[in-house]
């Protein structure tokens, strides 16, 4: 049982939200253009689930044998870091996490194409394995692509882009139209964000061992930066709303609004170790935000 506390810190569960943001958003898009299955919605969101954990796992198991986690990181302890998980235990702990992914991604294929061996399931097969690599060499490996400043366009990439269209493409078996690239560019950019503003908080302890955004901009050009990213996912989310339909309800994410107002004000008012609770403001701003925009769609459908 003595393991158990530590296991669970290790699984950073306040980030699923975040994981799930573009997953929401593309199934209730989905529902608002089709009748889809909630098998296969609920099998696609527990999938996410397993990549995110793994993902949680293999950074901090890159971060401990790379030296970035040490006394002076100012983000919150976990339990490798923390010194009470062995890094046996972590390997264990992320083999697991690839078995459920690769099981989640089957399930949920067979769910919603009634096949494994179709040209759509195969695709989907490939691309499920390019995010189980993605989720682990972050941080681990010879050369973590993460450490090289790679990280922000592998998170807008897989929590953007294929989060909301894959989702969508799963639920429905096509893509309704390339104007979805829209929000889910604006999911990108918010997720985006959210690494950034870990980078910013670390910048003085990353700096000796990895190569980030953040630190390559500057303190006051990674907080441009930041401010960037915000306001271009809701301008992104709101050309949608523009070229789809003219429809109040499609404009129902401005009630999230007030989160990310508070949020861009932390980040332009705390420093170190104080912007650790800009972090899950952004991932509840970004989760509210997908999901009142999804909900906006559904609702104009069925009203």
């Amino acid at each position: 049982m003595g393991l158990v506390k530590p296991m669970i810190r290790s699984l950073r569960l306040r980030t699923l939200p975040l994981s799930l943001s573009g997953i929401c958003l593309g199934l209730l898009l989905a529902a608002a253009d089709y009748r889809i299955s909630l098998s296969t919605a609920a099998f696609t969101m527990l999938t996410t689930i397993f990549l995110q954990i793994l993902s949680n796992l293999s950074n901090e198991l890159g971060d401990v044998l790379s030296g970035t986690d040490n006394g002076q990181r100012q983000g919150p302890a976990y339990g490798l870091n923390g010194g009470e998980l062995s890094i046996g235990t972590m390997k264990m702990m992320i083999a697991v996490a690839v078995v459920a992914c690769i099981a989640g991604g089957l399930v949920m294929l067979r769910s919603s194409f009634g096949t494994l061996f179709c040209m759509d399931s195969i695709c989907l097969m490939l691309l499920g394995g390019a995010a189980i690599m993605a989720a682990m060499k972050y941080t681990l490996g010879r050369n973590p692509y993460g450490y090289r400043g790679l990280g922000d366009a592998s998170v807008f990439l897989f929590f953007g882009i294929v989060a909301v269209l894959g989702s969508y493409f799963v639920a429905t078996h096509t893509i309704g139209s390339w104007f979805l690239l829209l929000p889910a560019a604006a999911i990108g950019c918010f997720s985006v964000g959210v690494l950034n503003v870990n980078n910013i908080r670390d910048m003085k302890t990353d700096s000796a061992t990895r190569s980030t955004v953040a630190i390559r901009l500057g303190e006051k050009g990674a907080r441009i930066y930041q401010t960037i990213l915000i306001a271009s996912g809701w301008i992104l989310m709101t050309l949608y709303c523009v070229f789809r339909f003219q429809d109040p309800w499609h404009y129902l994410y401005f009630l999230s609004a007030p989160l990310f107002i508070l949020h861009i004000k932390g980040i332009w008012s705390r420093e170190g170790r104080a912007l650790d609770p800009m972090l899950p403001l952004l991932v509840t701003g970004t989760f509210c935000f997908a999901l009142l925009a999804g909900t906006g769609f559904v609702i104009f459908l069925i009203r």
